[in-house]
């Protein structure tokens, strides 16, 4: 496994890591005996950053990790995420009496003292501009209830005003090969500043695996179903805002050029890899063998500029008229 410097915390991160999301719910049927394993499966193989939210199933995803850390004890790191709590989800719902009781609901969830990391869960735009929410933040620091805070953000342009606030010390963000925008425009700041970007979504809510066809259905509670058009949350979450029938067709031409001895998955993860501003990665997984084969991609050899030019190109001709200029 590699390790990377995430901001300026102090702590290096497993370049894959593990988003949990998917064992929290909105993903279709999920055992917990699964997730747990997975979970596992995940230490043992060098993961030790777990990236969480307070709404992953209502908090269960954070009791599961719970569970993992009495485990492990030493070695892992989780971030959780608040603020899409709210209904409704408004700026003015990012005041001091919610994000403490968030932060205090996670706390106990987490069965522990201080949170690691607490990210600011994709709030509407206003609230970059608003100073006030990120003293709030500063203040949950000096009192010990968190150690570091960082945003998730849905917009490039959210990013770079969250950098602005000189104790952001992460910037979670949709990056992958139909989401490229980020690189183009952000990860240069967030170097010079030393913030960690933390890459969500890596796979396309799995479109980049290669798996999936025109007849694959997803079940009535899979966000891969009834979110397709945003309709729950920003539709860049699902699919990475790529309109299902187009990513196949760019699926099917990366498929072409997939180094031999990746999967489609790996294929993908490696690349985001290859940008040395990426702290980590955090895929989800429901099963070891899906955490195995995404943490895998750390491992593989770097991908040639001429794989490179041509990820750049079939985003260029499939996907960027679709994505690039709303995120």
């Amino acid at each position: 496994m590699e390790y990377r410097e995430l901001g300026r915390t102090g702590w290096k991160v497993s370049a894959v890591s593990m988003g949990c999301w998917a064992i929290g719910g909105a993903w279709g049927s999920v055992d917990d005996r699964n997730s747990m394993a997975a979970l596992r499966h995940a230490v043992e193989l060098g993961v030790n950053f777990f990236d969480t939210a307070d709404v992953y199933g209502d908090g269960k995803s954070e009791r599961l990790l719970a569970r993992l850390k009495k485990e492990v004890k030493d070695g892992i790191i989780i971030a959780t995420k608040i603020g899409r709590r709210l209904d409704p989800h408004v700026p003015e719902g990012y005041n001091r009496e919610n994000l403490t009781a968030f932060v205090e609901r996670s706390l106990k969830n987490l069965e522990t003292e201080t949170l690691d990391l607490v990210q600011l869960h994709c709030p509407p735009t206003q609230v970059y501009y608003m100073p006030e929410v990120f003293e709030i933040m500063d203040d949950l620091v000096r009192q010990g209830k968190v150690r570091y805070w960082g945003v998730s953000v849905e917009k490039v342009e959210e990013a770079i005003k969250a950098s602005e606030y000189p104790n952001v010390q992460t910037v979670q963000i949709v990056f992958n090969m139909f989401r490229q925008r980020p690189a183009q425009l952000f990860f240069k700041l967030a170097k010079e500043k030393k913030v960690g970007i933390i890459a969500r979504v890596p796979l396309a809510s799995g479109l980049l695996t290669g798996k999936f066809t025109h007849e694959t259905q997803f079940p009535p509670d899979d966000h891969r179903n009834f979110n397709r058009e945003g309709k729950a949350f920003d539709r860049g979450e699902t699919f990475a805002g790529v309109d299902f029938e187009t990513g196949l067709q760019a699926v099917e031409e990366l498929r072409k050029i997939c180094p031999q001895g990746m999967t489609m998955a790996q294929f993908a993860l490696r690349w985001i890899l290859m940008f040395e501003e990426v702290s980590c990665t955090i895929p989800g997984a429901k099963r070891p063998s899906q955490v195995e084969e995404n943490v895998a991609a750390a491992d593989l050899p770097p991908l040639s500029p001429e794989v490179m030019e041509k990820v750049q190109e079939i985003y260029e001709h499939y996907i960027k008229p679709q994505v690039h200029h709303r995120w």
